[in-house]
């Protein structure tokens, strides 16, 4: 299975099955969301083809989102987390804020202030180091039709938390067997 496969898998079993997005299912259902698998290991390497993806999502209307798959760098969180500051600094630079923004996932994700094995955590947590770029106007008018949009962090904390680190532990764990077998 592919890096992409893997995500994909990951989408439908984790986020959408649990709702961890209550927007995503809409957006699997109807085939607009791109994945880019990026090998790269260079933040400079990495952030040019963030740039080209905001690029393609700028001529291609039809295409709700990116997913930018880092295959081979940023295993390490807080690198991982300096890359993400730096990618939200270039989508100012490069005129994009208003436009698109960055959406985090990371295998090790932890919210800061927050103990490293707080099932709260696993909300952001992928296979690999991700940076999803998301349309902001397309987040701001689903967030218009759902109600009490504040809520959404706080059900997922609650239902994260009360699923445990074993529950999550495993799902993800399936998913990866499923993957180093494919």
């Amino acid at each position: 299975m592919s890096a992409t496969e893997h995500i994909r898998s990951w989408i439908q079993e984790i986020i959408v099955k649990h709702s961890i997005c209550p927007f995503a299912k809409r957006e699997v259902e109807r085939n607009t969301i791109r994945y880019q698998e990026c090998d790269a290991e260079s933040a400079a390497d990495i952030l040019e083809q963030l740039v080209l993806e905001c690029m393609v999502l700028d001529r291609h209307p039809e295409i709700e989102t990116t997913i930018i798959i880092l295959t081979k760098g940023f295993a390490d969180f807080q690198q991982y987390l300096q890359l993400v500051e730096t990618a939200e600094d270039l989508i100012v630079e490069y005129d994009y804020e208003g436009i698109y923004q960055i959406a985090s996932f990371h295998p090790d994700y932890c919210f800061a202030g927050e103990p490293t094995d707080d099932p709260a955590n696993f909300t952001n947590r992928a296979p690999y180091p991700l940076l999803h770029i998301l349309r902001e106007g397309s987040v701001e008018k689903a967030l218009q039709h759902y109600q009490e949009p504040e809520s959404i962090p706080e059900r997922n904390i609650e239902f994260a938390r009360s699923k445990g680190n074993d529950f999550w532990l495993a799902a993800l764990a399936q998913l990866k067997s499923r993957h180093d077998t494919k």
